[in-house]
């Protein structure tokens, strides 16, 4: 199933990606640092919600709290959870 999340506090506004049981691939993100979003994608094609968790929740960019991968590692967990809850 695709998902859309709208991101906080980053420069990217949205990350779109497909989720088949916790397996996360499709991803690309709306905005932000293009080549680094882009090889983010596509690193992380194919792994598991609790692997890009493991890998990328709480990494931040600058000083800010948050960055484009701890938004894609929130993202992910949060779909997962609606997915499962709609079972």
């Amino acid at each position: 199933m695709q998902y859309t999340y709208e991101t906080e506090n980053v420069c990217s506004v949205a990350i779109n990606f497909d989720l088949n049981g916790d397996v996360v691939t499709g991803i690309s993100f709306l905005g932000g640092c293009d080549g680094n979003l882009k090889a983010i994608s596509k690193l992380v094609d194919g792994w598991t919600v609790d692997r890009i968790e493991e890998m990328l929740r709480g990494n931040t960019c600058g000083d800010g709290p948050t960055s484009c991968a701890d938004q894609l590692a929130i993202a992910v967990r949060q779909a997962y959870e609606l997915q499962n809850k709609n079972k």
